[in-house]
C-alpha cells in the first residue's frame, strides 16, 4: 500500500467513526463506504445490500449506477454472490462470471453484460447477526488479494457497527426504523437523479455527484435536497455542467 494509499485508508475509517458521533446521515454513510472502497481496493465499483424490517434485502447504495443495477438484478431474481453472502454470513467469490458452468447463470449473464468479470461478496456482520452485505466488483475476472479482502471486511465491520450503535441503538426496533428510513430515501434520491439527469443533460452517475455535493457543501441532509428538486418544478438544479449557466428552474448554454 502506498503512503498515499495508507493516509485515504486511516482518513476513512476516522471519517466513518466520525459518521457516528455528527448528524447521522445514513445514505451518505453507506455511499462513503462505497466511494473509499473502490478508492482504496482493487474494485471497480462497490455496492451495500441491507435487510429491510422483515429481512428482505434492498439496495442501499452504490458507487455507480451500473452497480446498482446489478445489485437489483440479483434481488430480483434471487440468485448471486451477494444473496448467498447475507445468508450464510461468510465471504463469497465468483472470480470468473464470464465462464462457463456458472454457480449464478443469470446473475453472471447480467453482470458480464454491465462491464463486470469478478465479484466478491462481504458480510455485513455483528457476532452473529448480519445486516447486509458490501459487494466488490472487478472490471477483470480473477480474485481480489488478501490484503484488499481483510481491509473491506474491515471497512465492512466498521460500517456494521456504525448503524447499530447510531442514536441510541443496541435497540433492534430502532435499528429497523433507520434502515427503512435509508432504504425509503434510496428512493427519493433516485427520482430527484432521474430528474436533474434529463433536465441537464447528464449520466445518473454524474446527477447524483452533483446532488450530493450540493448537500455537503450547503450543509443539508442529502434526502432534504433530493426531496426539494423532486417537489419544486422551478427549483434550481445544483451546480449545472461547466459551460452551462442557470436560469431559474432551467440551464441554458453560456458562462
Amino acid at each position: 500500500m502506498t503512503e498515499m494509499d495508507a493516509e485515504l485508508l486511516s482518513d476513512t475509517f476516522v471519517d466513518l467513526a466520525d459518521t457516528m458521533v455528527a448528524d447521522f446521515d445514513v445514505i451518505d454513510f453507506l455511499h462513503m463506504l462505497t466511494d473509499r472502497s473502490v478508492q482504496l481496493l482493487s474494485a471497480s465499483a462497490a455496492g451495500v445490500l441491507l435487510a429491510d424490517p422483515r429481512g428482505q434485502l434492498r439496495v442501499a447504495a452504490a458507487s455507480s449506477d451500473a452497480a446498482g443495477l446489478v445489485e437489483l438484478f440479483q434481488i430480483q431474481n434471487d440468485q448471486g454472490p451477494c444473496l448467498d453472502c447475507f445468508r450464510s454470513g461468510q465471504p463469497v467469490t465468483a472470480a470468473g462470471l464470464a465462464g462457463p458452468d456458472q454457480r449464478w447463470p443469470r446473475f453472471a449473464a447480467a453482470a458480464t453484460q454491465a462491464g463486470f468479470g469478478a465479484v466478491h461478496a462481504l458480510p455485513m456482520r455483528l457476532r452473529k447477526q448480519v445486516i447486509g452485505a458490501l459487494n466488490l466488483f472487478s472490471a477483470d475476472p480473477g480474485r481480489f488479494g488478501a490484503a484488499d479482502l481483510r481491509i473491506g471486511q474491515a471497512l465492512a465491520d466498521v460500517a456494521t457497527i456504525g448503524l447499530l450503535q447510531e442514536r441510541n441503538v443496541r435497540r433492534a426496533e430502532t435499528l429497523a426504523e433507520q434502515l427503512q428510513a435509508a432504504l425509503n430515501s434510496r428512493v427519493v434520491i433516485e427520482q430527484a437523479k432521474g430528474k436533474m439527469a434529463e433536465r441537464l443533460g447528464l449520466d445518473m452517475d454524474r446527477a447524483f455527484a452533483l446532488l450530493r455535493d450540493h448537500a455537503r457543501n450547503t450543509n443539508q441532509r442529502l434526502t432534504d435536497v433530493a426531496r426539494h428538486v423532486i417537489d419544486s418544478p422551478t427549483a434550481d438544479f445544483p451546480a449545472p455542467p461547466h459551460g452551462q449557466a442557470r436560469l431559474g428552474g432551467e440551464v441554458a448554454p453560456g458562462g
